[in-house]
């Protein structure tokens, strides 16, 4: 411990003293209360889920409910090293389920031994300390890291607690670090550290232009894995209202200590290229998994970080797994509808194995749909409605899935 905390308070030191600092962020502070932003998110959500291959152990899974999500962000008080919080509450009530359908895979309401509970609430805050453009923050987070992501794809917020320093002190380079013991998942509504060990990470984005990027991260889960993420991404323009996004990224796992997550010695990289032309864009993407074991994302949190074939079902993650992408975007403000666009995507893996080594020669496909329409203007401004569709297919691993996720958003700014 006596290490890291001298690892942080010289990063602070250097934040402040280092000459090859952007302006500082802390000496444009406007104080506590002056600076504070309060939001609500209103999330109401509907998800069904058939599974229809023999022998699964829930073939249906139907529930509806509604989410709040609020969120409390204090300014820094003013002077060389600002001071915060950050607040953040969540509610969540059962609308429609049960009779059999609660669980299945759906994951929007908190279940008990009678199914479903009728509602759940939870809450956490995070301390958080500014020195010119260094943030320590102590307590629940929202992390969105390619080592420690939390899960937002449900009815409510993934959390984890612990510490997390993230410096922007050096320039085109940002740092990230970060300690953590608990987890309290979507569904939760309590925290649950039996479910997640310590997690260490450290890494960092360095920026060459506003073109290109390049991030490494470095990941220790406790008596799990370790991980290296490499990633790379460049934008080329072609021409006015024409470009090529390419995105590649990598993942190295092996097991350590008790290897409570099985016995893992994997990579998995994607490589994808977005041509983009008006309103159009096209993507076509590669993904492999090859060595021991499938990729686990574990015990320290629920979403898959930046994995091109990484849909709305699948991750297309099993062991020696190969897959190909190809996906259509529409956006039809260029036809006189802003707000609204249009999805679909294909992507077929092959060659995967048991998860032990067993061969199974397996096969799978999945076909997603989305339609998604944002309010432009007026008192119903950033009014989101989105439907979600998928099939999954394969006899060897998965199951035969079918799935509809209807979901309505609303932000609301209160301050």
């Amino acid at each position: 411990m006596s290490t890291r905390k001298l690892g942080v308070s010289a990063l602070l030191l250097a934040s402040s003293a280092s000459p090859l600092l952007h302006a500082s962020e802390q000496s444009e502070a406007t104080g506590f209360l002056e600076g504070s932003t309060l939001s609500v998110k209103a999330r109401n959500m509907y998800m069904q889920r058939d599974n229809r291959a023999s022998g699964a152990k829930q073939n249906y899974g139907e529930e509806w409910a509604q989410g709040f999500i609020g969120t409390l962000q204090s300014g820094f008080t003013q002077g060389t090293v600002g001071i915060g919080i950050d607040v953040i509450g969540q509610y969540a009530f059962r609308l429609d389920t049960g009779n059999g359908r609660t669980g299945g895979g759906t994951g929007l309401l908190e279940q008990n031994s009678h199914g479903a509970k009728q509602d759940m609430a939870k809450a956490g805050a995070a301390l958080k300390v500014r020195a010119s453009n260094s943030v320590l923050k102590y307590g629940t987070q929202v992390m969105s890291l390619p080592v420690l992501a939390t899960s937002d794809s449900r009815l409510l917020a993934e959390t984890v607690d612990g510490f997390s320093l993230t410096s922007k002190a050096f320039g085109r380079l940002q740092l990230d670090a970060g300690h953590f013991t608990g987890l309290t998942n979507r569904n939760q509504s309590s925290r649950d550290s039996g479910r997640m060990t310590t997690v260490d990470y450290l890494g960092g984005v360095y920026s060459f232009s506003d073109r290109l990027s390049s991030s490494l991260y470095y990941a220790k889960t406790a008596e799990h894995f370790r991980k290296y993420y490499v990633n790379t991404r460049y934008l080329l323009p072609l021409s006015p209202g024409q470009s090529l996004k390419l995105d590649f990224n990598a993942y190295d796992t092996q097991s350590i200590g008790q290897a409570r997550s099985g016995d893992l010695d994997n990579r998995i990289w994607s490589l994808g290229g977005t041509w983009s032309v008006g309103t159009h864009a096209i993507t076509l993407a590669y993904q492999k998994v090859s060595g021991r074991g499938d990729y686990v994302y574990g015990p320290d949190g629920n979403a898959v970080y930046n994995f091109a074939n990484s849909v709305q079902y699948s991750d297309f993650d099993y062991e020696n797994e190969k897959s190909w992408q190809a996906r259509y975007d529409l956006n039809m403000a260029g036809y006189g509808v802003p707000g609204l666009s249009f999805m679909t995507r294909y992507v077929k893996g092959t060659d995967f194995k048991n998860g032990t080594g067993g061969d199974l020669n397996g096969k799978a496909w999945e076909r997603d749909v989305e339609a998604r329409y944002v309010v432009q203007a007026g008192v119903a401004k950033d009014l989101s409605f989105r439907i979600r569709q998928a099939s999954y297919r394969s006899s060897a691993r998965g199951g035969q899935i079918d799935e509809v996720r209807v979901i309505t958003e609303y932000p609301i700014n209160l301050f």
